[in-house]
């Protein structure tokens, strides 16, 4: 008997958090098995392996899926981010410019190629620039001409990306730069810009993925056999042979890149984060 006073405790009831957690995160479980053993179960897999995993059709395709629409692939890739990469640094600089002019062009720049669909970029790469210029040449022909379209691309968004990272630099780096007899420009290309590096690389990484995808827009500039990419190739052998066998395997060609640069970029993003701790 409880002393004359004292409220009686109320009675705990029902479950506990922890237990419902369990309970609900069981559920979740149970409903992904069910839905698996369900396509499992109701999938046609032999109609599946006839158009998506023929071996003979596999061994046909190399080497020159590694060798030719694979090297291409990077080779666009790396040219456009190239492009991009130095065409972003240009932009952020002019974003954070004094120069009311600078700051306008790179904004509208930014927001333009931010907002129109890659493939439109990569179709007036291939038509209206030459229109604009007759007689002119892109250096590098197609190779050129997709380089030019992914930096017009990667650079509206790298531009961002490196103006975050420059004004992450703490202003007492560009204060102490200055005061060491720095000019402001000279202050930019050695101190803040170097840091601003380290602290993008992830989403630098993310970007360069990104553009490896989009490289597959190549086609749309009309390609010759030699210059096709990924997509191209594997696009070109599916219409041959009516089967899409060759489009997985172009498919498990992009994530034998893409992958490895996300784990790279979730490294590189958790080491920036213990760094900073």
């Amino acid at each position: 008997m409880s002393g004359a006073g004292t409220p009686l405790q109320p009675r705990r009831t029902g479950l506990s958090r922890r237990r419902k957690r369990q309970i609900s995160r069981g559920a979740q479980y149970a409903v992904f098995v069910a839905v698996v053993i369900v396509f499992a179960v109701t999938a046609d897999w032999s109609r599946l392996q006839n158009q998506f995993f023929q071996w003979d059709m596999v061994k046909q395709m190399f080497p020159d899926v590694i060798t030719l629409a694979l090297k291409n692939t990077v080779i666009y890739t790396m040219s456009g981010f190239a492009v991009g990469l130095v065409l972003g640094i240009v932009i952020a600089l002019m974003r954070l410019s004094s120069v009311g002019p600078y700051r306008w062009f790179a904004g509208v720049y930014i927001e333009v190629f931010r907002g129109l669909p890659a493939l439109m970029i990569f179709i007036f790469v291939g038509v209206a620039v030459p229109l604009a210029f007759p007689g002119t040449e892109i250096i590098g022909g197609t190779y050129g001409k997709v380089a030019l379209a992914l930096g017009l691309v990667g650079a509206a968004y790298m531009a961002e990306t490196f103006r975050a990272g420059i004004q992450a630099v703490p202003k007492g780096q560009m204060e102490a730069a200055r005061s060491l007899g720095f000019s402001h420009a000279r202050a930019m290309v050695s101190i803040i810009v170097p840091q601003a590096f380290r602290i993008i690389v992830p989403p630098l990484t993310n970007e360069l993925v990104t553009l490896f995808k989009d490289s597959s827009l190549v086609l749309f500039l009309g390609v010759t056999l030699e210059e096709r990419e990924l997509s191209k190739y594997g696009r070109d052998l599916a219409s041959t042979t009516a089967n899409s066998t060759p489009i997985l395997v172009a498919g498990l060609c992009y994530l034998l890149v893409t992958i490895p640069l996300g784990f790279v970029a979730r490294r590189l993003e958790a080491r920036q984060k213990e760094a900073t701790k």
